[in-house]
């Protein structure tokens, strides 16, 4: 009796916390004017994501606990080839950087232990913190695999304290997960991400516009969510060192040293200032990539072309999963010099086809390769995108393109319905390269969660 008792309060608080948000978040009453409801936005950031979700996972197989000891994602040990993914705070000590070779990681720390990725655990470890976060909060935008957004405006009544329901949240996630998150607590979407970075682990920030002064202005401009380092290069060549000295900079200054468009979204995020809204659901797509940092270097035409085949096979069908198609098809390439190199072309029609978006990419390759250089990085992007389900019909239809279109719809239905590894073309299958993997483990996702329907 008592605990249906305690079963009917919960029940009860549930409903009443649904009608509360109902009846404060108002879309009609939110689009006529922000004033009305002040913004509140927590960050919600998984600390060493894959790291840590490797670790969930051996701590509850009974092995030991990877986050105490120097460890790392990515690569293989045996054949000293990949990079770095993640490290542990141990490993971190030892001067291992998230990017570098594993060889250069492993002469840092021999002793390093090294797990393989595994992005159909990361898909489902990042479902389950999100689930969390979405028993709390009214909207959940995903912003990456490892964080999101939660928009708490108009929760007051059944949150008072937004430190307290953070502390919670993040408990839950610990308790039930076994891992930490950090969460910044702001009135905009920039604001709380900053305040997420401020300390990491397992911590709570706020930085709200009366903190901006105190604990935003004093950092590094490089630390400003979207000044990479060549921006910060340039900010630092005007005597702009600080997110204060951008902040109190003039904007047309500011604008002329990096472009009118990034100029403005600095200068306001330097200010505190971000007016986007936390979206349930992601926007369309502006445009789609892959690349992947080889295990050893590619050094033959015959290689790179397989490689090439493998993410315009990856990307491609992303894109026809979205029903887009691209104007644009871009290549990149780096060298074992680290130098990156791109180039792109620009079709008289948009396509999704997977073997001509190859066709492109084996030209474009061919103009940026020299053929001594060994290769570490191969890369393909696809932009200027359409929607528009139109295509200029011909009179004479190419036939060759029709059954390219529907071997590639055949493709997509079978992995649909019996996973991303059930059919692979015959070069990408020679290749013996992984790529895609993050879209794959989100097909397999969606597949088991179809099954269980």
């Amino acid at each position: 009796m008592l605990q249906r008792r305690h079963l009917s309060r919960d029940i009860q608080f549930a409903k009443k916390r649904q009608r509360i948000i109902r009846n404060t978040i108002n879309p009609k009453r939110w689009r006529k004017g922000r004033s009305i409801m002040k913004r509140l936005i927590f960050h919600v950031d998984v600390n060493s994501a894959y790291l840590s979700w490797e670790a969930a996972r051996r701590v509850a197989e009974g092995h030991e606990d990877i986050r105490l000891i120097p460890s790392a994602i990515g690569g293989d040990k045996e054949k000293r080839t990949g990079v770095i993914l993640a490290k542990s705070i141990p490993a971190k000590k030892f001067g291992i950087r998230t990017g570098e070779p594993v060889a250069m990681a492993l002469r840092k720390c021999p002793n390093l232990f090294l797990a393989k990725p595994d992005f159909r655990l990361y898909e489902k470890s990042s479902q389950a913190f999100m689930n969390v976060c979405r028993k709390y909060a009214p909207v959940v935008e995903k912003y990456s695999i490892d964080e999101c957004f939660l928009d708490m405006s108009g929760t007051g009544q059944i949150y008072p304290d937004p430190v307290l329901i953070a502390e919670r949240i993040k408990g839950e996630i610990r308790d039930t997960l076994n891992f930490t998150v950090n969460i910044g607590i702001g009135p905009n979407k920039l604001l709380a991400k900053m305040a997420s970075d401020f300390e990491k682990p397992d911590k709570i920030h706020t930085l709200f516009s009366g903190e901006v002064e105190a604990k935003l202005w004093p950092l590094p401009v490089r630390e400003l969510f979207t000044v990479g380092q060549a921006t910060a290069e340039r900010l630092k060549k005007a005597c702009i060192c600080t997110i204060e000295d951008l902040a109190k900079t003039e904007l047309q200054r500011v604008q002329s040293l990096v472009g009118v468009k990034l100029g403005r979204q600095i200068h306001d995020y330097a200010n505190g200032i971000d007016h986007s809204p936390v979206l349930s659901q992601a926007e369309d797509a502006k445009g789609y990539s892959n690349s992947t940092t080889l295990e050893e270097d590619v050094k033959t035409t015959e290689e790179a072309y397989r490689i090439l085949l493998a993410l315009a096979d990856s990307v491609a069908s992303r894109m026809r999963a979205d029903g887009a198609k691209a104007f644009c098809i871009s290549v990149t390439i780096r060298g074992n010099d680290f130098k990156n190199k791109s180039r792109q072309k620009k079709l008289s029609g948009p396509t999704d086809i997977t073997s001509e978006i190859y066709d492109v990419s084996k030209k474009l390759f061919s103009e940026l390769w020299d053929r001594r250089t060994p290769l570490r990085l191969l890369g393909i992007s696809l932009s200027h995108l359409t929607r528009d389900g139109y295509v200029q019909q011909s009179l004479f239809p190419d036939e060759e393109k029709e059954r390219e279109k529907k071997l590639d719809k055949a493709i997509d239905s079978i992995r649909s319905k019996f996973g991303s590894e059930t059919i692979v073309r015959g070069s990408v299958f020679q290749s013996g390269t992984d790529v895609g993997r993050k879209y794959k483990a989100q097909m397999e996702s969606i597949k088991d969660k179809n099954n269980m329907r």
